[in-house]
């Protein structure tokens, strides 16, 4: 799906501000009382100070009236959201138009014709934050019955943070032609000399046009290349680099009956990306991963875009020597995705694939009266959302040069019986839909140790979350190393010509805590956890990386473990450097961005 764009053909109109706002009941043929408010874009738990109202599970409306732009014979009014979490119905004037499933990826209404001459459009919006076993992610629902005799539905979390929800993206109302370019896929492939590159570009449109001209510019807006067949050459090209980020643009025109109808201007980075004998290759260099797990995670926000936030943490990445994060655990904005593309960040994407592990919420102890856990995949009905969500992310970031690599799913219990049949057709999935046929990957839980795992072979990259010193051999770091370094070795051994990425590895701190002796929580141990993991990391040969979980402190739901929230945060919540800062900066600058063990 394209992003939404002020052009010569779209006008665009901003929809964010207050809305008016209720939980509960609400009928789209009546007017919403402006007796609440809420921001958009943002979550709606952190913004009231009501208990009630921040663990909300169930329908919850937005509603605000709009004047209509002028609309023409030959335009379409369309209204657009970045993203509604978990699922939306929309109404205008009373009527319903639409609905979408997914609270992290962007989706479209047209506005009928019959409604362009009005004065107004009343939007109303009927979102819901329920999680079930059909959903991504996955929750744990169930339904309490009150003294009153009413019935509250609850949602634990069958994952490690909180459950934020509303309308957390942008929203635009927007007039484009009714012949209008509905998708653009850029594929370069580049020579071998990696001096020219052979760019094709298809163009979608919504309707059939005599013509489809496309140029491609450089950052300096200088025509470089002119399509024919859809196809176009850059000579001299200039690369998209690892921090080092060079953008063209595909301009895009659309004609019909010799005249203009509709323009787009797609901007994209020229690099190749590629796996081979145990490394990673951007560019034809093995790179080396340096960088985070994160969460759309700020104070009163919650979820909601933040945008200061965004370039903020990019900017303490890029300070800290880093080169890379992945968008744990679901899609980021697409204004995050975009920035990433702008400052050569790269970054591993992932589907909101987290909570697939039936036992995991045992072993959180949320589900309480010792229940017996089950085989996860013969409780879990995600297969259509799993499919959806891997569609739609596809379509959305398809361009983006920062994407080096797919996320299947977080932690799921890929040690259990039926996990192989459950992704294989979903990693060729992945493979099928992306034009760039980027790496794909799944994110490998401590239990689906060497022996256990059914699916890292499917994969192009071992990717593990590991937390030797942590949640295994907890505060005896010599007993961590040698649990670590045996784990490594077996998975470099098992797969001699897959890289291997730690993807997640951590230690819960709370600024300010010392000790003279292995206490965990303390600034201390933090730091000696580090230098234990990164000394068995420079031993293993195929290890390609390191992403730090987290780089700031994040909320999660009430746990016994949790102390208002998740403190495994190299920053704080609020982005101020816990000691450990410190160190890794000195690690990672001292680590080219493009690296190698292998000589």
């Amino acid at each position: 799906m394209l992003y939404p764009q002020l052009t010569k053909t779209r006008n665009l109109y901003d929809l964010n501000g207050v809305w008016n706002f209720k939980l509960g009941d609400h009928n789209p043929q009546e007017k919403l009382s402006s007796e609440t408010v809420m921001v958009v874009p943002t979550s709606f738990n952190d913004v009231s100070v009501d208990k009630d109202i921040r663990n909300y599970i169930g329908d919850f409306w937005y509603e605000r009236e709009v004047e209509i732009p002028k609309v023409s014979r030959d335009e379409e009014l369309v209204i657009r959201f970045g993203s509604v979490t978990h699922r939306a119905k929309v109404y205008v004037n009373g009527e319903f138009l639409g609905e979408h499933e997914g609270g992290f990826t962007p989706f479209e209404i047209i506005v009928p014709e019959n409604y362009y001459q009005e004065q107004t459009l009343k939007i109303s919006v009927c979102a819901n934050n329920e999680l079930n076993y059909t959903t991504l992610p996955v929750g744990n629902y169930f339904e309490e019955v009150q003294e009153d005799g009413s019935v509250k539905k609850v949602v634990k979390e069958n994952f490690d943070f909180f459950n934020y929800a509303g309308i957390h993206r942008p929203v635009k109302l927007v007039v484009r032609p009714k012949t209008h370019i509905s998708d653009i896929v850029i594929v370069s492939t580049l020579s071998n000399d990696l001096q020219t590159a052979d760019v094709a570009v298809t163009v979608a449109t919504s309707e059939a046009a005599d013509e489809v001209r496309v140029t491609i510019l450089d950052e300096e807006r200088n025509v470089v290349a002119t399509a024919e067949n859809g196809r176009a050459v850059i000579p001299n090209v200039r690369l998209w680099e690892v921090l080092d980020a060079y953008l063209y643009t595909a301009q895009v025109e659309v004609y019909k009956g010799g005249e203009l109808v509709d323009t787009y201007s797609e901007p994209f980075g020229v690099r190749s990306v590629r796996v081979a004998e145990g490394q990673f290759l951007v560019n034809e260099k093995p790179v080396y991963f340096k960088g985070f797990g994160k969460h759309e995670d700020t104070f009163i926000n919650g979820r909601g875009l933040n945008e200061a936030a965004n370039l903020m943490d990019l900017n303490l990445l890029k300070e800290m020597g880093a080169n890379s994060f992945r968008t744990s655990h679901y899609p980021y904005s697409e204004e995050m995705m975009r920035l990433a593309d702008r400052m050569g960040v790269l970054v591993i994407d992932e589907v909101p694939a987290v909570g697939l592990f039936q036992n995991f919420s045992a072993a959180l102890d949320i589900l309480g009266d010792g229940e017996k856990p089950k085989n996860t995949w013969e409780v879990m009905q995600t297969k259509a959302a799993h499919e959806r969500v891997i569609d739609e992310l596809v379509a959305r970031d398809k361009n983006h040069a920062c994407v080096v690599m797919w996320v299947v799913a977080n932690e799921p219990a890929s040690h259990e019986d039926g996990a192989r049949d459950y992704f294989k057709p979903l990693i060729e999935r992945y493979r099928d839909n992306d034009p760039q046929k980027r790496p794909v990957t799944l994110v490998n839980i401590m239990n689906a140790t060497p022996d256990k795992d059914q699916v890292l072979d499917l994969v192009d990259v071992v990717c593990l979350n590991r937390y030797y010193g942590w949640y295994v051999a907890h505060g005896d770091l010599k007993k961590a190393e040698l649990g670590l370094q045996k784990e490594l070795e077996t998975w470099q051994n098992l797969y001699p010509d897959k890289p291997i990425l730690i993807t997640e590895y951590g230690a819960d701190t709370l600024p300010g805590l010392h000790s003279m002796w292995d206490i965990p929580y303390t600034e201390e141990y933090q730091r000696d956890y580090y230098e234990m993991n990164h000394k068995v990391f420079d031993t293993i040969p195929n290890l390609i990386g390191e992403q730090v979980w987290n780089f700031a402190d994040f909320e999660t739901n009430v746990m016994l473990i949790r102390v208002k929230g998740n403190h495994k945060g190299l920053f704080s919540r609020n982005r101020e450097p816990k000691m450990i800062v410190h160190d890794i900066k000195k690690r990672w600058t001292e680590i080219p961005h493009y690296f190698s063990k292998k000589k």
